[in-house]
């Protein structure tokens, strides 16, 4: 079956929804998302959206958090970019219905968050990503342009290789036709031909064993497009938040927000002692890859599985008004955080490289576009600064919009592109093969692949990736398409490219950290672990 629509989104986050709405009122509009289309990360983001409101915050200050943060790989033109046109995109939430925190004299109640300088975080006490999400979708809903395709699997993107033509990453003239989606509730894979094509799909946190990230954080987006021959970078660069709440086989890991630790809350360790004083002068408001490394540093010295956040002294009034989810998540485990410490550990939580994009969101194939956590912009560089993320997601999506409608009435669609081509499959009947595969692969990413890094983990991850990769592409060639085939195969394409890209940095760098390739530009160099 074959559908046809001039824009097609893959993925419902705030990068896909608010892209969207953009362009829904110039022609229609199908986002596909494989869950319910509020099943997102932007949905679990608790701190907020990082952006200049009042003095003395500047652009200027922001820009520096962001490129100290970056550890002198972000993109300075873009960060420039990004930053200078987040106040139209804030406003513009704003008068969409976004309702962010006040203080009682009117003004936006802003926190502060790890490696930022001044007070600059809006948010919607700590369920900031919720409120977002949900008024996004109150307005996708009632738009009679946009329909929206929930519980379907988008398997891959379509360019002229469908049509026979040869491809490979030197081809400079690939284009994207739409994708090929399956209908989970039939097993029907369905033909989806757009004049621009939005890949808005998230990150990849279940590629390790403990994650934040939502269950559909599997990379699908990132590893359609290099499977399509587009360009991907900076993969090495996987963002641990280091404090996720330790609660044993949980998932997604339950996340303390960093707005917490911005508010006063301070890293102990089972003692009761601080420790961040020994590795950073910030303290537990360092950047996120320093607080990761120490707490990783800590636990490996003491052999324990978790540390301390001690949020105590802040006070029930604060702790209830501005952080009632933590309150109550933790308070549902037997935890009250107003008399008790939080026992925390670092979790997978985002990945800072993904499909390389200009500054209008494009990628290397015509027509196809990205935006959110899946897109590499330059704006994050080695490290993501916290609170940034929905901030780019708002502005690329925006300026992806732009670009596609300056354009899309004159692209034609093609003629002659096949079905999903899906004979001389059969139902696999053993999801053992896919099910102890995961293991193995998150247990190889957490193992060799994680915060601490060396030459000899990251060959012994590649070596027994080689082998599960081979596996999961026989089991797919010859399988019925399902989603937790394709998840997989996924997430072990992002997994090699994550390897990869780390095997070939030379130097320790923000999120990189190989104990063989040592930096020392931080103002302490950091430890052999």
């Amino acid at each position: 079956m074959q559908k046809r629509v001039d824009f097609l989104v893959v993925g419902s986050g705030i990068a896909g929804l608010s892209y969207a709405l953009e362009v829904a009122a110039y022609g229609k509009v199908c986002i596909v998302t494989k869950s319910t289309a509020d099943d997102t990360a932007t949905r679990y983001a608790q701190g907020g959206i990082a952006t200049v409101m009042y003095t003395p915050d500047s652009y200027e200050k922001h820009i520096r958090d962001t490129l100290i943060a970056g550890d002198d790989l972000c993109n300075e033109a873009i960060v420039r970019m990004t930053v200078m046109e987040s106040s139209d995109r804030i406003k513009q939430l704003i008068s969409m219905g976004v309702n962010f925190d006040k203080t009682p004299a009117g003004l936006f109640d802003l926190s502060k968050e790890g490696g930022h300088s001044e007070y600059r975080v809006l948010h919607h006490k700590d369920q900031t990503g919720a409120e977002i999400e949900k008024v996004l979708l109150e307005h996708i809903r009632i738009h009679p342009n946009i329909t929206v395709l929930e519980n379907h699997f988008t398997i891959d993107v379509i360019t002229q290789h469908h049509l026979g033509e040869y491809v490979d990453r030197k081809t400079d003239d690939i284009q994207c036709f739409g994708a090929y989606v399956l209908d989970k509730s039939t097993n029907d894979i369905i033909t989806i031909l757009a004049k621009s094509t939005m890949i808005a799909t998230g990150g990849a946190g279940n590629a390790y064993s403990v994650t934040t990230n939502p269950g559909i954080a599997t990379g699908d987006g990132i590893a359609m497009v290099y499977r399509a021959k587009g360009t991907v970078e900076n993969m090495e660069f996987i963002q641990f938040h280091p404090t996720s709440l330790f609660n044993a086989n949980e998932k997604p890991a339950f996340l303390i927000t960093e707005a917490l630790r911005g508010s006063g809350a301070v890293l102990k360790d089972r003692k009761g002692n601080t420790f961040m004083e020994k590795y950073d002068d910030r303290k537990s408001l360092a950047p996120r890859d320093i607080v990761a490394r120490a707490i990783d540093n800590e636990l490996k010295l003491s052999g324990e599985d978790f540390l301390f956040l001690d949020a105590r002294h802040l006070g029930k009034e604060i702790l209830l008004s501005h952080f009632p989810g933590v309150y109550a998540k933790c308070l549902s485990i037997g935890i009250d955080i107003t008399k008790e410490m939080i026992p925390v550990a670092p979790a997978a939580h985002y990945l800072c490289g993904g499909v390389k994009v200009d500054e209008f969101g494009k990628t290397s194939i015509l027509n196809l576009y990205a935006s959110g956590e899946c897109a590499s912009t330059g704006m994050h560089g080695a490290n993501r600064l916290a609170s940034n993320s929905l901030l780019e997601s708002l502005v690329f999506s925006h300026r992806s919009a732009l670009d596609t409608l300056s354009k899309f009435e004159k692209i034609e669609f093609v003629e002659g592109i096949p079905d999903w081509n899906a004979e001389g499959t059969v139902l696999n009947e053993e999801m053992v093969l896919i099910t102890q595969t995961l293991k193995e692969l998150q247990s190889i990413m957490t193992s060799y692949v994680g915060i601490v890094r060396s030459n000899l983990r990251l060959k012994r991850a590649a070596d027994r990736l080689n082998i599960i990769f081979d596996e999961t592409e026989e089991l797919f060639d010859k399988s019925v398409l399902t989603e937790k085939i394709c998840e997989l195969r996924n997430l072990i394409n992002v997994s090699w490219m994550i390897i990869r890209w780390a095997q070939q940095r030379t130097e320790s760098r923000g999120l990189h950290y190989n104990i063989d390739c040592l930096r020392t530009t931080r103002k302490k160099l950091f430890f052999d672990s």
